[in-house]
C-alpha cells in the first residue's frame, strides 16, 4: 500500500505534491529544495550552503520513513548553473561519503523560489 510521508522536520510541500511517498520497502522523495523548516525561507549563502540544507532536509524526510541517507540508491540532483557542481559535489561527498548512490545530476533553466539546486532521492527501507 502507498503510504503518505510528511513531517515537520522538513519543508512542507509547496504545491499539490507529499514530502515522499513509500510503497513497500522504497521511499520515493519530491524534490527538496533549500527551504529552513521553522521559517520556510531559503537558507542564506550559496550554493554549498543551499545543498547542505537541500541534503539535512532529506535526512530528515527519510528518517521519518524509516530510512536514512546510508540507503540511499539513487539521487538526482537539479541545479542552476553546471559551473557549481564542483561545489556542490563537496558538500554532497560530506553526506554520501560511503556507498555512493547512483547520481543524475541535470542544469535547469530555473527552479522553484529560483533556487541554486533541488535534489530528490530513492532510498530503501530495511
Amino acid at each position: 500500500m502507498k503510504e503518505i510521508i510528511s513531517t515537520t522536520k522538513a519543508p512542507a510541500a509547496i504545491g499539490p505534491y507529499s514530502q515522499a511517498v513509500k510503497l513497500g520497502n522504497m521511499v520515493y522523495t519530491s524534490g527538496m529544495i533549500p527551504l529552513v523548516p521553522d521559517t520556510m525561507q531559503i537558507v542564506e549563502g550559496g550554493v554549498q550552503q543551499q545543498t547542505k540544507q537541500v541534503l539535512e532536509n532529506l535526512k530528515e524526510l527519510l528518517g521519518s520513513a524509516g530510512s536514512c541517507l546510508e540507503k540511499v540508491i539513487k539521487t538526482t540532483v537539479f541545479i542552476k548553473d553546471m559551473n557549481e557542481f564542483p561545489k556542490i559535489n563537496e558538500v554532497y561527498a560530506t553526506f554520501f561519503n560511503s556507498k555512493q548512490p547512483a547520481r543524475s545530476c541535470v542544469e535547469v533553466a530555473r527552479l522553484p523560489k529560483d533556487v541554486l539546486v533541488e535534489i530528490e532521492v530513492i532510498a530503501y527501507i530495511e
